[in-house]
């Protein structure tokens, strides 16, 4: 194996649906799912401070799937290594049963891991993204390298739409509202603390447009779950609602792509990977 190659190619699916930045909201919608789960959610308020610093771990976890994406082989599986340690000391205890349990138990890694990658493509294609069908099977398929870094068997990822649908299916018996999901829940739906960053700059990045651009997106992110995601959470499933779900995400992507400026579009991971590719 190539060390300072990549995991994925800049032609592959992967860079498709992570070269636009709307695949931000489907890091949003995955945590909505994520905390469906009664031992995922444990495991969450047990073992993270995100009500006191919610940006700490949005940005190590960005960070992780960039250098994945875009570093060489030699440092995703560095960043990789660096999070199934952190993950193998980790403990929860069933909020139920009482059982203590891992946090690196192929059942959660799994269950993360399909809700990350289904929810990106997810966002991306419904805010209208061109990706056909063995596009989306190939991102999937694509994306089982991820799985395995963090420590699963790639054969027991889904890698197609039909597979992650049948895994939602088998895994949806197991999922429910319990207190800690509500408390995420309502946590994301609100406005986020501030930013690191100058303190001059932070009334400015959570209060007035950037907290009803938050708000915004946060509804969104819940209407692009399924709807039996939906209804888990309360929320009654009307006849429009997908529309207008995608409707949503369409206006949100258009006003990123006028809006950010170009040099943000482009991050330097990315950059460097092209470079890589060039010369080889």
């Amino acid at each position: 194996m190539d060390h300072n190659s990549g995991l994925f190619r800049p032609d592959s699916v992967s860079w498709k649906v992570f070269a636009d930045p709307i695949v931000a909201l489907g890091g949003l919608r995955s945590l909505y799912l994520q905390a469906l789960h009664p031992r995922a959610v444990a495991g969450i308020a047990q073992n993270s401070a995100y009500r006191q610093d919610p940006w700490r771990r949005l940005i190590k976890t960005w960070q992780f799937l960039r250098t994945v994406l875009y570093g060489t082989t030699a440092e995703a599986e560095a960043a990789a290594s660096r999070v199934r340690r952190l993950h193998a000391g980790m403990r929860a205890s069933d909020p139920l049963t009482g059982e203590v349990y891992r946090l690196d138990e192929p059942d959660l890694l799994r269950w993360v891991h399909v809700t990350e990658v289904e929810s990106f493509l997810t966002a991306v294609r419904r805010s209208g993204v061109p990706l056909t069908g063995p596009e989306a099977d190939l991102f999937y398929t694509e994306q089982r390298l991820s799985a395995e870094l963090i420590g699963l068997d790639p054969a027991s990822v889904p890698g197609s739409a039909r597979e992650v649908a049948d895994y939602y299916d088998s895994v949806r018996p197991q999922l429910r509202r319990t207190r800690e999901a509500a408390e995420i829940a309502g946590f994301l739906a609100e406005a986020p603390p501030p930013p690191p960053g100058p303190r001059a700059l932070r009334p400015a990045l959570t209060r007035g447009p950037a907290s009803w651009l938050y708000s915004g997106l946060s509804v969104t992110a819940i209407g692009l779950l399924p709807p039996w995601a939906r209804g888990l959470y309360g929320f009654r499933d009307r006849p429009l609602n997908d529309v207008t779900a995608s409707a949503s995400a369409r206006a949100t992507r258009f006003l990123v792509r006028v809006s950010l400026p170009p040099k943000y579009r482009v991050q330097p991971l990315r950059e460097a990977a092209l470079q890589r590719a060039a010369r080889s």
